[in-house]
């Protein structure tokens, strides 16, 4: 038996922006790229394993105005994508919060007894009950699965860390834009303060646990 199994009542799994805006954009050819990573049948399959064997299941989901205003202004380098441009960027959004863009994706439609987290910002513990309702459920591990990695994943994690949980970040349920993020972030980064698992690695545990 592992060290430290994963025992389901002590566990949460966190889905992270897992919105149609990212796993069913409108361009065909992300599409494909989403399609061809099968990362939403490894979530799908993820999520089934935590309702079978009784393992709380939160989603981080964005939610912002459509005008924008609860954007704010930042002077950044870079933008997501990483490629330079005009230092100075406003995150204005035209898909705000009741879009089609801002809803989980079917294939991880949340049922009655999930946690859905209204999060205004990267993190999913900024100003949200997320932790209210980790500590009240008796969860002290933390999954998290989902996207962005260098992101809204990592600004997660460090919050969850520095709060005392138990952290694992399952590498081939996260994505990011370019993947060499995600393997940096597995590799370089999360290791040093979470358990870096693959889903059947974590399912595996779940069993043992």
């Amino acid at each position: 038996m592992t060290e430290f199994p994963i025992i389901p009542a002590k566990t949460g799994m966190l889905f992270f922006d897992t919105l149609n805006r990212y796993l069913h954009p409108e361009d065909p050819k992300a599409q494909a790229t989403v399609d061809a990573s099968g990362i939403i049948q490894r979530m799908a399959r993820m999520m089934q394993a935590c309702r079978e064997n009784g393992i709380a299941i939160f989603y981080g989901q964005a939610d912002h105005r459509p005008d924008g205003k609860d954007f704010a202004q930042q002077i950044v380098s870079r933008g997501y994508g990483g490629a330079p441009g005009v230092a100075s960027r406003t995150k204005h959004t035209p898909w705000g919060r009741g879009s089609f863009d801002m809803e989980v994706i079917p294939e991880l439609a949340p049922q009655t007894g999930d946690y859905v987290i209204k999060k205004h910002r990267w993190s999913t513990f900024y100003q949200t009950h997320f932790e209210l309702s980790l500590r009240t459920a008796g969860i002290d591990t933390l999954m998290m699965a989902g996207g962005s990695t260098g992101v809204g994943i990592a600004s997660t994690a460090y919050s969850a860390r520095d709060r005392d949980f138990n952290l694992i970040i399952l590498r081939d349920i996260c994505s990011s834009n370019p993947m060499d993020i995600n393997e940096f972030f597995m590799d370089r980064v999360f290791p040093t303060f979470a358990r870096v698992l693959t889903m059947d690695e974590a399912l595996a545990d779940i069993e043992r646990g």
